[in-house]
């Protein structure tokens, strides 16, 4: 099921659980604002600094596995509030996924770059810019991406889409603030499908910083960067600079949109979720190689871009 992912970006708001529904009050005028049932939600991001809710919201949400999200100023995620049990498996896959052989996980994560590669250079193309750069690297990439093709494909993605001057900074605004806040919807979205495949978070293929509670989710999310940045893109060129409450609908929107996979076109939050679970089949032995998204985007959605 695609569920809905709930933002809450305004001060003085309270969250409660009524009848099963979450609930928004504002509390400086004691009304409820409205509610959404919560077997809706995939995820609750908290983007506001006057916000209080009750424990039994996060209790409900993660009955549900739908994180609970908290963002710093610059709308990056800096905590979340998780499931500890996502799926009846659960127990059995997490001692699969720490049996994983090392030459496993380098297989797995070369497999991952190359998408990621993949998916960049179909998002240049989309974009009007040059992609054999990206597409280029893809045939480099050994196990375990030892020569780090990623870092030298994303030097120079960055300045293919955005132009030579543009960096990629957490801490600043602007695009980047775009890019954080959509990332953050991201990487919410690919933290339920881990939890629902029953995977642990923690335990990563490639991220490794040892602060990181999250390394798998920032593993699986790789492939999917590309649809957040044609959103930015396509802000960019129609004058949206900054994250407002229109752009951040838009980036949110990017999980619902399309990519091609072998069942068809799929939205992105059903991607991340077949991810997940082909993950976790692979550490039991059940196939051979992850459900990554293919090459591409939809001709029509890629069109759309280019024509606005």
């Amino acid at each position: 099921m695609i569920g809905r992912i709930v933002e809450v970006a305004d001060d003085q708001r309270h969250l409660l659980v009524e009848r099963g529904f979450l609930v928004v009050q504002d509390t400086a005028q004691h009304k409820k604002l409205g509610q959404v049932p919560l077997d809706d939600i995939a995820a609750v991001i908290a983007n506001a600094h006057g916000l209080s809710y009750t424990n039994n919201v996060l209790v409900a949400l993660a009955e549900r596995c739908a994180p609970f999200v908290l963002c710093a100023a610059n709308h990056n995620a800096v905590g979340m509030v998780m499931s500890i049990d996502g799926n009846f498996q659960q127990a059995k896959r997490f001692d699969a996924q720490i049996a994983a052989s090392q030459p496993l996980i380098k297989r797995l994560w070369a497999e991952i770059v190359k998408s990621k590669l993949q998916q960049q250079a179909a998002a240049l193309e989309a974009t009007g810019a040059p992609s054999i750069p990206l597409s280029a690297l893809v045939r480099k990439v050994r196990s375990g991406d030892p020569d780090n093709i990623e870092a030298q494909g994303a030097r120079r993605y960055w300045g293919l889409l955005f132009g030579e001057d543009f960096r990629r900074d957490q801490q600043a605004g602007g695009l980047n603030g775009l890019l954080n806040y959509g990332y953050t919807v991201l990487r919410a979205t690919t933290a339920r499908a881990v939890v629902s495949a029953g995977l642990h978070p923690t335990i990563g293929l490639h991220h490794s910083n040892a602060g990181n509670a999250m390394r798998l989710v920032d593993d699986l999310m790789e492939p999917f960067r590309p649809m957040i940045d044609l959103k930015v893109w396509q802000l960019h060129r129609q004058g949206e600079h900054e994250v407002t409450s229109d752009t951040k609908r838009v980036l949110v929107r990017a999980m619902y949109d399309d990519m091609q996979t072998n069942a068809g076109a799929t939205p992105v939050m059903v991607c991340t979720q077949k991810l997940a679970t082909s993950l976790a089949q692979v550490f039991l032995g059940e196939r051979e190689k992850l459900d990554l998204p293919f090459m591409g985007l939809p001709l029509s959605l890629a069109a759309a871009w280019q024509d606005d």
